[in-house]
């Protein structure tokens, strides 16, 4: 059985740990052996994002020290691995030691649901009953990692049905410190994303970024349900 590492994020840590717990389950069914690296901390996103260059490479060189003496690396959360596979290269391009380990961690780090489907090949069952559903592609997945596709073969393969909203790829409104910073165009663009997906008439509003999660469920109306891809893979595959 093959060892990965599971990089959780700091959201998923903080605030929605049955993510954690999803991911894991669902990389066991997979056939990995999961491992937590304890000294793990952020990624350093929110300092990249707020100009903070020296503090975020600080944090990018502890992560690659870390994450270094696995085979895979495997994150529930598109926009950290995003910053993990296209950033740090960036943030250490100007130390050809560094850059070059940065490339190395990049060539293994992976999104969840990218990982089960190009790199386990998992082919899940299909469960006896689930949800409908419609999906979010958050705008780091979609729009610097390519992906979107393989989170919706999982659903489907899992027996939910799709129902595609409109402009799923429009940005859910959270943009990281964006929401902080124009709280009132943050939500406005959020309203209009939850508005889209109510139209679907699904059970629930997926996405597979923790942070449009947050987002998306801190504003949804009542009986909107918003979850996370591992949770809805994990939950329909309970008895299986």
């Amino acid at each position: 059985m093959k060892t990965i590492a599971l990089c959780v994020t700091c959201i998923v840590d903080q605030i929605m740990p049955e993510v954690g717990v999803a991911t894991v389950k669902l990389l066991r069914r997979a056939g990995y052996e999961v491992e937590f690296p304890a000294a793990q901390t952020c990624c350093g996103q929110p300092f990249f994002n707020s100009g903070f260059v020296p503090q975020a490479r600080d944090l990018a060189q502890r992560a690659i020290e870390i994450f270094e003496p696995y085979e895979a690396v495997v994150l529930p959360s598109g926009s950290c691995t995003t910053m993990m596979r296209v950033e740090y290269a960036h943030l250490l391009a100007d130390d050809a030691e560094w850059h070059g380990r940065a490339q190395s961690l990049a060539a293994k780090t992976f999104e969840l649901g990218e990982f089960l489907v190009q790199q386990a090949g998992w082919q899940p069952a299909v469960a006896a009953s689930a949800p409908s559903v419609t999906y979010h592609d958050s705008c780091h997945m979609c729009r610097l990692l390519g992906l979107g596709d393989d989170s919706r073969r999982l659903l489907t393969a899992v027996g939910c049905t799709l129902h595609e909203m409109a402009e799923s790829d429009r940005c859910c409104g959270f943009g990281g410190l964006f929401s902080l910073r124009m709280p009132e165009v943050s939500n406005a663009m959020t309203a209009v994303k939850l508005q889209n997906a109510a139209q679907t008439h699904a059970d629930i509003l997926v996405t597979a970024d923790p942070g449009c999660l947050m987002q998306m469920r801190g504003l949804a109306g009542e009986g909107q349900r918003v979850e996370h891809l591992a949770t809805v893979l994990s939950a329909a595959l309970e008895n299986q």
